[in-house]
């Protein structure tokens, strides 16, 4: 009998990211077969991430010999690139971090992504959709942008797109580490059915459960295997790694007894409604009460608004309607037409108060060093000189990161960026700590710890918020509030119910929580139009409003453009917020005309200078036509996705190919160009969320200490997109993404009748604004 050549081997493979400095895989020897089912395990920064990279072909060694599913993608020090393409069409690739894996704005055509670049046959293209977004539950959900859904909906989507893809091995990172329990066993029960149909399956995981599961457990240390056995001789010392020396922040003391809130209410929400999108209302009247010194765990499915819900609590974001009050705070009043949000003024009293540690650890680190990160809050604070040094020295001892303090905190693993966003949270001593999944991708060590310090904060009368999928971890809490889309409730801790338990009674503090069906509406005008042709058009009216020169001309031009922003029903006010940046910047731009353009009648001096009514309306001009640009812009790259764009650049500059122009990655890149706009933009916020949170000048200083905050996020914001631009160069590689004639599209150009109108309406348009010039 022939033995099955192995789908990946690793011979003495070596990696660093610091030159040799260090090293993530240090001589790693390893062999996959066909329809193994292996399981990597290990603490953080342990090299899980960089083998599984490198066995998804997605990055290559420093050292050693790799062959993937028959290719010899690197030997002799060398990679090989035509074997690395070949080798990844049959690898799939599920990331850490969904966000970074979603190259598009709609479900479907994000699902459709990766066998269109297989080359697989249009028809089959919907099939495969249908079918992989059954797999992950996300049925229905075709037409929603992935890009505004949680994190544990966006690992689903992503999941989806690589099962879409048919692989014959598929590695996971940390699959189910956004996702709640139901999600989770959904997931791995995919896993579970594409290895009984013959897929090879490398899932990297800190959960003993889900390694138990596996054929064989790799469990790395350092960079190294240091055990390689099947799941009937693994200890569960091996997976766990646990470590019981560890101790907390403010004390020493072992796990505490539960106890109960003193009975002072300190969290209260009251008849709050929130929404992102009009459309998708995450809640909805709800009220909730939360006693000082009381832990409380908050759980439910993914997208249910257990995020949303701590971002409205630190004033992050501000609700619909409804009043929000931390201790004496008033977050937010309802005035009776819609909530008022925090005052400038009592936001530093609220920072004091109350501690945030992010979803994204990666997004709150933004300082040269992890132990110049710990200590930006308290700083904030007025801690200064010794006991500044003491706090941030003490708070790093107690999570064990002490050995991290002169290292970047952006070089470090997921896990310990996570520890790390912690520390610098517990350094201010907040009154009111809300951690949102504050061990997803810790391994079991590092839970341990993160455990232990709930307790010794409870047992210290610190009120503790905690958003978990974990219902171990729910344990620990002594009521636990379930956002589940219907009703939020609340489960005491010595009750026979459980947070699993669908018998569980309602609390008499946590009423009416809903959140509503999405309704899912018909593309609008806009958006059904071609590509192409709308891109053509809208090309045109931007350059020429450049030639607009009287107010009949600059009144046409608004009208038109009010005209197709209603017909995009993407909502003015919407638009306005997208935009408003530039607007604002164009505004001050233009109305610098007042103090150059000296000819018409003089209105008013400002000093020597006269103010003219010819300078008033050049200013106005101006300002009107990059307005008017702008909003046509966003209007664009509002109702077409980032792949229709691709495929409408690819279209137009196809005849550029000829003569030997690469048009497929021009596409590409001017597209993920586009969508990366926003990406950024989000990280710049979050980074302006992370400072306030911890009492940064950003939101509340004066406006001199205001500047040098906005400047201050500058590295980190840089920081973050370099890391979203390897990531997305990465889910590209993942998605097999090649270019060329061989890729196939889902969504078919047609120019339609209804294209034609509208060609017919911007021809009209321009007709207008001739004839207006020339009767001017």
């Amino acid at each position: 009998m022939t033995t099955p050549i192995p789908l990946a081997v690793l011979q003495n493979v070596r990696f660093s990211y610091d030159g040799g400095t260090t090293w993530a895989l240090d001589g790693v020897n390893l062999s996959i077969a066909p329809g193994e089912r292996v399981a990597i395990v290990g603490a953080n920064g342990s090299g899980k991430s960089t083998l599984g990279r490198i066995i998804a072909g997605l990055t290559a060694p420093d050292s050693g010999i790799v062959k993937l599913l028959g290719h010899s993608v690197f030997h002799d020090d060398t990679p090989n690139a035509d074997a690395y393409r070949a080798a990844r069409h049959d690898i799939g690739a599920v990331f850490q971090n969904p966000e970074d894996q979603i190259v598009t704005t709609v479900t479907e055509d994000d699902v459709a992504f990766g066998p269109e670049n297989l080359g697989v046959a249009r028809e089959r293209i919907r099939q495969r959709i249908t079918d992989a977004l059954q797999q992950v539950g996300m049925d229905g959900s075709e037409a929603r942008n992935p890009t505004r859904m949680s994190g544990g909906q966006q690992q689903r989507v992503a999941i989806a797109g690589m099962l879409a893809m048919k692989p014959r091995m598929l590695v996971l990172d940390e699959p189910t580490a956004m996702l709640d329990e139901t999600a989770r066993k959904d997931v791995m029960h995919v896993l579970a059915q594409l290895h009984d149909q013959g897929v090879t399956i490398v899932h990297i995981t800190h959960r003993e459960d889900e390694a138990s599961s596996a054929d064989r457990i790799i469990r790395m240390e350092h960079g190294r295997i240091i055990d390689d056995v099947t799941p009937a001789t693994e200890t569960t010392d091996a997976v766990t790694n646990d470590d019981s020396r560890s101790s907390s922040v403010f004390t020493t003391s072992a796990a505490s007894p539960k106890r109960s809130g003193d009975g002072t209410p300190i969290v209260t929400l009251a008849h709050v409604s929130f929404a992102y999108d009009q459309h998708f209302p995450i809640f909805q009247n709800m009220s909730l009460s939360i006693d000082a010194g009381e832990t409380v765990a908050i759980m439910g499915r993914n997208g249910c608004g257990k995020s949303t819900l701590t971002r409205l609590l630190c004033a992050l974001e501000t609700p619909d309607r409804g009043d929000i009050t931390i201790g004496d705070i008033p977050v937010a009043r309802d005035n009776g037409r819609r909530a008022v949000p925090l005052r400038r003024r009592d936001r530093h009293a609220l920072r004091e108060r109350i501690g945030y540690v992010m979803q994204h650890p990666e997004r709150q680190l933004f300082a040269e060093t992890v132990a110049q990160d710990v200590a930006y809050g308290p700083r904030n604070l007025g801690i200064h000189g010794d006991e500044l040094a003491d706090r941030v020295s003490q708070t790093l001892d107690s999570l064990g990161l002490s050995h991290l303090a002169d290292r970047s905190p952006f070089a470090l693993s997921g896990g310990q960026q996570r520890m790390v966003s912690i520390a610098g949270v517990l350094a201010c001593r907040p009154q009111i700590l809300i951690m949102d999944e504050p061990t997803s991708s810790l391994d079991a060590t590092s839970a341990l710890r993160i455990h232990r310090l709930i307790a010794d904060l409870k047992a210290q009368g610190v009120t503790v918020i905690i958003v978990t999928h974990d219902a171990d971890e729910a344990q620990l809490a002594d009521r636990v509030i379930m956002l589940d889309g219907r009703d939020s409730m609340a489960v005491g801790p010595d009750s026979d119910v459980t947070p699993n338990d669908p018998d569980r009674t309602r609390s008499a503090n946590a009423t009416t929580s809903i959140a509503a069906t999405p309704v899912v509406t018909r593309p609008s005008f806009i958006a059904l139009l071609d590509p192409r042709m709308k891109m053509v058009l809208f090309l045109i009216m931007m350059f020429t409003a450049f030639a607009i020169g009287t107010p009949m001309q600059l009144a046409l031009a608004a009208i038109v453009v009010a005209a197709i922003l209603a017909a995009s029903r993407l909502g003015p006010l919407s638009v306005l917020h997208s935009v408003r940046v530039l607007l604002a910047l164009f505004v001050i731009m233009s109305a610098l005309n007042v103090f150059f353009v000296r000819t018409g009648t003089p209105l008013a001096h400002i000093g020597p200078i006269p103010i003219t009514d010819d300078g008033l309306w050049t200013a106005l001009v101006y300002a009107g036509r990059l307005a008017l640009v702008v909003i046509l812009g966003a209007i664009l790259l509002g109702t077409t996705t980032p792949v229709r764009l691709t495929d409408a650049f690819e279209s137009l500059l196809s005849p550029l190919s000829r003569f030997g122009m690469h048009t497929s990655e021009i596409a590409l890149t001017m597209s993920l160009a586009l969508r990366f706009i926003p990406t950024l933009t989000k990280e710049m916020q979050d980074v302006i969320d992370a400072q306030s949170a911890r009492g940064g000048s950003v939101e509340s200083g004066s406006p001199a200490h205001r500047i040098r905050a906005l400047t201050a996020i500058i590295v980190p914001v840089f920081a973050g997109a370099l890391r979203h631009a390897d990531n997305l160069g990465l889910a590209l590689d993942a998605r097999s993404y090649e270019g060329g004639s061989h890729r196939t599209h889902y969504r078919l150009m047609r120019v339609s009748g209804r294209d034609i109108a509208f060609a017919c309406a911007v021809i009209v348009y321009l007709a207008g604004l001739v004839a207006l010039a020339l009767i001017a």
